[in-house]
């Protein structure tokens, strides 16, 4: 028995088999990116509606008057539930600080992975064809060979499309989530000073 022939009728079989499943993973991540450009399309037309505070505005915002940025407001909410137990501490309100933090950084994983699965399984649904259509031009067969360059080709396109658009949205919308977690976390602290008194470091 040839063991060579036969690991390389097993690899082919597998990697024949992946085409099909890396041409599905392909099509949910584009439908994902359409989604989460509705999304970014929808922050932004809130943010441009919304003007930048000025130094003079501060003073509300502390106080908790006022909160521009898009969908932390909330967090101020859980704040003031915090501080109106009994017994709560500054380390009770930077855990919570950090949570809230954490959830939002949290829903950026999307468009990380987005950032990966696209040109990963790109490439995958690109080299299986290929492999099959330099099989079917070794058999003299051209229009096997053509329609699997079709497919290959479109998988890179929509791959790189993919990962190219998912960076763009993170490194935007990334840019975004520190501008404002930065503005919250000043909240906080004058929040918190204002209810327990200065921190005991």
């Amino acid at each position: 028995m040839n063991f060579g022939a036969l690991i390389q009728s097993i690899l082919y079989l597998i990697s024949s088999s992946l085409l099909y499943p890396a041409m599905v993973v392909l099509l949910v991540a584009f439908v994902g990116l359409v989604i989460s450009f509705g999304a970014f399309l929808a922050e932004w037309s809130e943010r441009a509606r919304l003007r930048r505070p000025k130094e003079s505005d501060w003073p509300a915002i502390l106080r908790g008057r006022r909160w521009l940025e898009h969908g932390l407001g909330q967090a101020l909410a859980r704040l003031d539930q915090l501080l109106a137990v009994s017994g709560a501490s500054w380390l009770e309100a930077e855990r919570l600080f950090q949570e809230v933090a954490s959830q939002a950084r949290g829903k950026l994983d999307f468009l990380r992975v987005l950032v990966r699965l696209g040109p990963s399984t790109g490439l995958i649904a690109t080299l299986i064809p290929m492999s099959t259509g330099l099989a079917g031009l070794g058999q003299g067969d051209m229009s096997r060979l053509s329609a699997d360059l079709v497919v290959a080709f479109t998988a890179t396109i929509v791959g790189l499309f993919v990962g190219v658009t998912a960076f763009v949205l993170h490194a935007v919308r990334g840019r975004w989530l520190e501008a404002d977690l930065g503005e919250l976390e000043l909240v906080f602290e004058a929040r918190t000073e204002a209810r327990l008194g200065p921190r005991k470091d």
